[in-house]
């Protein structure tokens, strides 16, 4: 058993100083050390909006240099625990190092994780299109059920949604639905949600009871800050306002607020009709445009925008990233990753971890191209 427990630890010890070089601790640690000289001029509070900003970025840092300090003083301590249990013969003390290796196991995956998660803007709030696609009706209900299950994911991160836009289905749920979605690390988890989504169970709509697929599109894009510059000249866009429709309830406005924008160059439009003014709902939808834009700039600049594009491809059959089975049997199953599960009630109601966490990870699904 010691045999094997320092074999563990070796591993996971391993694994830890390969993620070194990618969290780039001794950069954060110098950024701290400025931000705390800096914190200390007389003149540092001058840009309230700038001091806050970097304070909050030293509270960042100091989080992941903490992290990596912690799990590794607690692989020291478990391998001098080891090693002192070794040479008493103390099977207590064993057994304490050991289970504290379970512990330090998923420490040092969330660091792997955070660096998955280091992109420019995966740290940002986002914007999520989810879009009907082939299926009919089950497919507008589809969309509603994604927005939900997305709405369900999002509180149990402690992330804020609001509903942008939605446009009703003729009979149940939506065309299409726009939300923003606020909170640190939104757009990094949710990005790994890109794609097209399937649906297969006994419509609800069908009066024979036949079973039926249903298609539904996820689009995530990041909200951009004020620190990044995208100049969107007057001759470029259409805006105007017309009266507020489609569903969203009370948060949706039905008065002549409603700001529609179309960006011409790549005829992009937005509609945004949950602010109480023109002018609250014109901000928005230029914030949301630069948004897009932006996205579309990374994609040009990313080595991933071919494998991306092909992702979407038609909203219908052969393009889907995962499958929603509820009927002959359960099953969700993400065909990027292979993981899936057969708890399809607990996926429709937030719980995607195990899926997001997989994807950004990396993990590939060896039958990838296999018939399902």
């Amino acid at each position: 058993m010691a045999n094997d427990s320092m074999e563990k630890i070796n591993g996971l010890r391993e694994r830890l100083l390969a993620l070194r070089g990618h969290l780039d601790l001794d950069r954060k640690r110098s950024r701290i050390a400025l931000i705390e000289r800096e914190s200390t001029l007389p003149n540092f509070w001058d840009d309230n909006t700038k001091a806050q900003a970097m304070l909050k970025e030293k509270t960042t840092l100091e989080s992941s240099v903490n992290s990596y300090e912690k799990t590794l003083r607690g692989l020291d301590d478990a391998q001098v625990l080891f090693e002192l249990a070794a040479e008493a013969n103390d099977e207590d003390s064993a057994k304490e190092a050991e289970d504290s290796l379970g512990s330090l196991e998923t420490e040092i995956s969330k660091l792997e994780l955070a660096r998955m998660l280091s992109g420019e803007q995966d740290r940002s709030s986002c914007f999520m299109d989810i879009n009907a696609g082939a299926g009919g009706t089950d497919s507008m209900d589809w969309a509603a059920m994604l927005m939900r299950m997305y709405t369900r994911y999002c509180e149990t991160k402690g992330w804020k949604v609001e509903i942008n836009d939605a446009v009703d289905g003729e009979e149940a749920g939506f065309k299409n639905v726009s939300l923003r979605i606020e909170g640190e690390f939104a757009y990094g988890y949710l990005k790994a949600e890109v794609g097209v989504h399937r649906l297969v169970r006994i419509s609800p709509f069908d009066a024979n009871a036949r079973r039926q697929t249903a298609f539904a599109s996820v689009d995530v894009y990041p909200e951009v800050d004020d620190t990044i510059k995208i100049d969107i000249p007057e001759k470029d866009y259409e805006l105007k306002f017309i009266r507020g429709g489609g569903a969203g309830g009370q948060k949706v406005n039905k008065t002549s607020s409603t700001a529609q924008l179309r960006h011409l160059p790549t005829n992009i439009l937005i509609t945004c009709q949950t602010e109480r003014s023109q002018s609250a709902n014109k901000d928005m939808a230029f914030k949301i445009l630069r948004a897009r834009l932006y996205e579309l700039e990374l994609k040009k600049r990313e080595a991933e925008q071919a494998a991306a594009e092909a992702q979407k491809k038609d909203i219908s059959f052969g393009s889907q990233i995962r499958s929603y089975v509820l009927a002959p049997y359960r099953m969700v199953k993400d065909l990027r990753t292979g993981v899936e599960t057969g708890n399809v009630d607990a996926v429709l109601d937030g719980t995607l971890d195990e899926f997001v966490t997989a994807q950004l990870m990396g993990v590939k699904n060896p039958n990838r191209n296999a018939p399902e």
